[in-house]
């Protein structure tokens, strides 16, 4: 099948889900803003995505897709590798027509996945699964709020978590669009287009996240009726 053994359709598989992931990095991002408004809203919406079997579908959907587009990130830039050869060490600089990001996205990548990581312990380990096995947990697991709230007042957490979407930000005014280039969606006149346009999405998507963890970090955040 082309899009397993071909160059380009691994390509485009890594779009796809890449688009597919920024969506979702979207509705996570305005379901977070909720809680900037009211605790308790934001812990409706939470245990509406609880253990729900919808909620678990979809999860697993998007593990797949997650884990679909790391391993693709991987194939290509060990493909990419063993097409360069000997050519990738006689390099002694950079070329200036070259992003930064370009050369470092699975670099950039293997950040994401670590702060990723720390992101399901904190928050999906202590709910949707902590209330699938029904284990024991300092907050209730649709208490999102307090997870929040505890998360972030915790200052190692909050410089890590800065630090994450700042790399998140920089592999998303790449992947963005790179993504569309890859699809056919560009032309002289749109690649520069969809350049300005992923760096300005992706800027709005991380500081929506961003405004978040200071808020709660430097207590702006509203409390909980009877917290």
């Amino acid at each position: 099948m082309w899009l397993i053994n071909s160059s380009i359709g691994r390509k485009v598989v890594m779009s796809v889900t890449g688009i597919s992931l920024i969506l979702f990095l979207t509705f996570h991002m305005s379901m977070n803003v909720v809680a900037l408004f009211s605790g308790e809203a934001y812990n409706m919406v939470c245990e509406f995505l609880g253990a729900n079997w919808y909620a678990v579908v979809a999860t697993i959907a998007l593990a797949a897709l997650a884990v679909i587009h790391i391993v693709y990130a991987f194939i290509l830039t060990a493909q990419n590798r063993l097409a360069r050869g000997n050519e990738r060490y006689a390099v002694t600089s950079r070329n200036p027509k070259v992003e930064w990001t370009s050369q470092n996205m699975l670099v950039l990548g293997i950040i994401v996945l670590l702060g990723l990581l720390l992101h399901l312990f904190n928050f999906w380990y202590n709910m949707m699964f902590a209330e699938l096995i029904g284990s024991p947990a300092k907050f209730s697991p649709a208490d999102g709020f307090s997870y929040i709230k505890d998360t972030f007042a915790n200052p190692v957490y909050v410089v890590l978590y800065i630090i994450w979407l700042f790399t998140i930000w920089l592999h998303l005014t790449h992947g963005f669009w790179s993504a569309l280039q890859t699809l056919g969606l560009n032309g002289k006149t749109w690649f520069a287009r969809w350049k300005t346009i992923g760096i300005v999405y992706a800027t709005l998507l991380m500081l929506g996240f961003l405004v978040v963890v200071l808020a709660f970090a430097f207590g702006f955040a509203p409390s909980l009726c009877g917290a």
